[in-house]
C-alpha cells in the first residue's frame, strides 16, 4: 500500500472547509429576498381569491338552479293532484322561505344554507290584466343568503320563463 504524499496531506489541510466566510456568520435569506417572495405570493393571492370566489357562487348557482327544478317538478305535481298550485312562503318577511342546504353551504352545518326557495303567485303580464291565481301558474324563486352580486336572486315559473330577479344578468344565472 502507498502512502500518501505529505504535500498533499499539508495542501488539503490548508484549503478552507465549505462555509460562511467568516466564522461566526450565519446563513440564511435575507430581508429582500423574503420580501420578493412575500410580494409574489401575494399577487398570485390576489389574482386567485377573486376567481375562486367566482367558481364558489357559480356552484350555488348551480345547486340553486336544480333545486328550483326539482321544486317545480314538485309544483307540477301538487297541480295535477288538487287543480292548483302550492305557496308556501311570503316573500314580504325576511325570514321566510324554505332554506336550501345545498353541497356549498358556507360552514356544511345544517342551520347554514346557499339559498331560500319561495313560492308564489306569478307576475301579471306585461300588457297589463290582473295578477294570476295559484290555480292558474307559481313562480318559484331562489334567495341567495350569501353575496351574490352580479346575479342575485333565480326564478322560475309554471309558464316556463326563468331569469334572475334584477333582469340584467340573464347570461350569467341560467347558463
Amino acid at each position: 500500500m502507498r502512502h500518501p504524499d505529505p504535500s498533499l496531506l499539508r495542501r488539503l489541510r490548508a484549503q478552507p472547509l465549505p462555509g460562511p466566510a467568516h466564522p461566526g456568520a450565519q446563513r440564511g435569506f435575507t430581508l429582500i429576498e423574503v420580501m420578493i417572495v412575500a410580494a409574489i405570493v401575494a399577487i398570485l393571492a390576489a389574482v386567485a381569491y377573486p376567481a375562486y370566489q367566482e367558481s364558489v357562487r357559480k356552484g350555488r348557482r348551480a345547486e340553486a338552479r336544480a333545486a328550483l327544478a326539482n321544486l317545480m317538478q314538485q309544483q307540477e305535481r301538487f297541480m295535477t293532484q288538487n287543480n292548483t298550485y302550492s305557496e308556501f312562503a311570503s316573500l314580504g318577511t325576511p325570514a321566510s322561505g324554505t332554506p336550501f342546504r345545498g353541497n356549498s353551504s358556507p360552514d356544511g352545518s345544517s342551520t347554514s344554507y346557499a339559498y331560500k326557495l319561495n313560492a308564489t303567485k306569478c307576475d301579471a303580464p306585461s300588457g297589463g290584466g290582473p295578477q294570476p291565481d295559484f290555480n292558474q301558474s307559481v313562480k318559484l324563486l331562489a334567495v341567495p343568503q350569501q353575496s351574490d352580486p352580479q346575479v342575485g336572486s333565480l326564478w322560475m315559473d309554471s309558464r316556463g320563463r326563468r331569469g334572475c330577479a334584477d333582469g340584467s344578468a340573464q347570461n350569467r344565472c341560467w347558463k
